[in-house]
């Protein structure tokens, strides 16, 4: 497996990540068994793969329960990311005290006491603010050891610009993809930063695959899990058109005096 550094944070990790959102999560990729979840990060830690990326709100908690497991004996070997933001229970809250919160459910969960990296969860544009008591507090668990590095999961080039001049982050986790590329036009920005970059969803949910064509067929649970994504890319443009209209300063964006 090739490896590569994770921007200037120094560590280093595979080329391919694992994305757990899929882990015994039945209300949105089908069913699953526990042994199933585990054979699979098993296989990804022996076939190379060093980074693994979750949320507490996959699958109510449990992806980050079963990596936990799975991984219990392996934590040396690999790069932990989860996020902040979305909650086990499906809520919204990008509070402070919803942070510590989580971020100690995650610990608990993922049977660790620290992060590789903590990234804020598809945050709306005010969070991007300098000012924003989020960041201070991501460096207060840095200081604390809690989190080795700290950034964002987001889906566009605006944010990514606004992230990038406000805040310290220091790895951002992008949606990119040969269907989804407005990030790209960030791509000079970032690695002018130094930023560590992670590509979410570089499948497209499965689409990119090579598994459909004209005779696929979907079943039941297919139809609940697209209702599911087109849900999801709603607020995806939701997000992306309150970021462009947000005051929020980024380079290349005209400030208005009013």
């Amino acid at each position: 497996m090739n490896t590569r550094p994770l921007g200037r944070t120094g560590l280093q990790v595979a080329a391919i990540g694992f994305g757990s959102w899929q882990l015994c999560n039945a209300q949105s990729w089908g069913a699953m068994s526990d042994a199933t979840a585990q054979r699979l990060v098993h296989e990804a830690v022996d076939g190379g793969i060093t980074l693994f990326d979750t949320a507490p709100n996959y699958a109510g908690g449990k992806s980050e329960s079963l990596l936990g497991r799975a991984l219990a004996n392996r934590r040396d070997r690999v790069v932990l990311v989860s996020k902040f933001g979305h909650t086990r229970e499906g809520d919204t809250d990008l509070s402070v005290p919803a942070f510590w919160n989580s971020l100690h459910g995650s610990l608990s969960r993922l049977q660790t006491d620290y992060l590789d990296v903590l990234l804020l969860h598809n945050a709306p544009g005010e969070i991007y603010a300098r000012d924003h008591p989020l960041w201070e507090t991501l460096q207060t668990a840095q200081a604390q050891g809690k989190i080795r590095y700290f950034g964002a999961s987001l889906d566009s080039a605006a944010e990514a610009d606004a992230c990038l001049a406000n805040t310290d982050c220091q790895v951002l986790e992008v949606l990119f993809n040969v269907l989804h590329q407005d990030v790209r036009r960030a791509f000079d920005t970032i690695a002018e930063h130094g930023v560590g970059v992670i590509a979410k969803v570089p499948l497209d949910s499965g689409w990119l695959t090579g598994r459909f064509d004209a005779r696929a067929r979907w079943s039941q649970n297919s139809t609940g899990w697209w209702q599911m994504e087109r849900s999801w890319r709603r607020k995806r443009w939701r997000t992306r058109w309150r970021i462009r209209k947000s005051p929020v300063p980024f380079p290349g964006r005209a400030q208005s005096s009013s």
